[in-house]
């Protein structure tokens, strides 16, 4: 059965459909006219160097307060507004968005922090417990009884810890100029200065108001399962001042040494100067032990494994230990607190500012089988 419709009621609905449409054209016009003028702003920020006003680049009030107010300007009154946060262990607390740039070129530009296991805690200090030897187990049928099974022994480790800081300077002509970018400018110098302390402490920190490097940790020739808990095993070169008359066997030994599951994520660590002795190695048919990175971004392989960088590393000298092979990330523990802090400080170096920046960095061996040393000895 057709009901009539009524010629008004059919204008009118016809009338809201066009409006509706007509609607969500001016919508369609507006996104694309704040899409143009977002892209041209984004072209005159990148133009002076100033970060893109995409979502992540837009700075909160706590970053704006903190970076304009109180690194600009010295107002310490803003950023307690803004966070509540009180002058603490020398300084105050960086906001997040910038501790984790800082910490993001850390890991760029630290040869072991790249690799080690980081973790991240809310105080001065930092304990794990570890087990040094597994919960024993065994075979029973399904109604015999169940005897009772060994004891696992724990060990605690408690990295030993120190105050990393950087005093990186800026004149305040450069703090006045809006053009300059203050954030990626601190991130990157106080990056760059706690890189250059660290790598020293981790590969050869005494543990004193420092990390202790795994370098400084007691070494012996004997095999897994046989040393004292934290020591490391060392392999000898067989020459009292280098390399024996075959180093490339010398090395296969030192990877085959490491138990099976630390070989999956191992890593070659070693300085510049051992670096290019090792890129000459061949095997018995000529070919270069050494191998580069296939693609952009892969790293170079020494016998299949990645190979890591560390200027701290030793040179080959007598009783030196100047290559490491293992898994640090099951090997080395860093253990930092997760502010950094910075003090501003205009007064000691006029017309210089100064942006004294703190935080407590640990570090020790943790699984004392996942890292081998070459040590050059007969």
């Amino acid at each position: 059965m057709d009901y009539p419709v009524q010629d008004g009621a059919l204008d009118a609905s016809f009338d809201l459909v066009a409006r509706q449409d007509a609607a969500d054209e001016a919508i369609d016009r507006l996104s694309t006219d704040v899409e143009e003028v977002k892209s041209r702003l984004d072209r005159v920020a990148r133009a002076a160097g100033r970060p893109a006003l995409d979502g992540g680049g837009i700075a909160s009030p706590e970053v704006k307060g903190f970076v304009d107010g109180y690194l600009r300007q010295g107002r310490e009154s803003e950023i307690k507004s803004l966070s509540g946060s009180v002058l603490a262990d020398g300084g105050y607390a960086v906001p997040r968005e910038i501790d984790a740039a800082i910490a993001a070129r850390l890991r760029n530009i630290s040869p072991i922090r790249s690799i080690a296991q980081v973790v991240q805690t809310g105080t001065a200090g930092y304990r794990k417990l570890i087990t040094t030897s597994g919960t024993a187990a065994g075979w029973v049928s399904e109604t015999a009884a169940r005897p009772e099974t060994a004891t696992p022994a724990f060990a605690e480790i408690v990295p030993p810890a120190g105050e990393l800081y950087a005093n990186p300077a800026v004149s305040q002509t450069m703090l006045d100029d809006a053009a300059f970018d203050l954030e990626s400018w601190l991130a990157g110098e106080i990056a760059t200065e706690f890189a250059r302390a660290e790598g020293q402490a981790f590969v050869s920190g005494s543990g004193t108001n420092q990390p202790k490097g795994f370098l400084a940790a007691p070494t012996a020739a004997t095999a897994d399962g046989v040393r004292a808990f934290g020591t490391l095993q060392f392999l000898a070169s067989g020459n009292a001042s280098g390399f024996d008359a075959a180093p490339d066997l010398k090395l296969i030994d030192l990877v085959h040494q490491l138990k099976a599951a630390h070989r999956q994520n191992a890593t070659w660590v070693m300085n510049a100067t051992t670096l290019a002795s090792v890129r000459k190695l061949k095997d018995a048919h000529g070919a270069f032990l050494w191998q580069p990175g296939i693609a952009q971004g892969q790293p170079d392989r020494l016998l299949g494994y990645p190979v890591v960088e560390a200027a701290d590393m030793p040179d080959v000298a007598a009783g030196t230990f100047p290559i490491a092979f293992g898994n640090f990330q099951a090997g080395y523990l860093i253990a930092e607190r997760n502010a950094t802090t910075i003090l501003r400080d205009p007064f000691t170096n006029k017309p210089f500012v100064h942006f004294y920046a703190t935080k407590r960095v640990g570090g020790q061996v943790l699984d004392s089988d996942a890292i081998k040393l070459l040590k050059i000895s007969a």
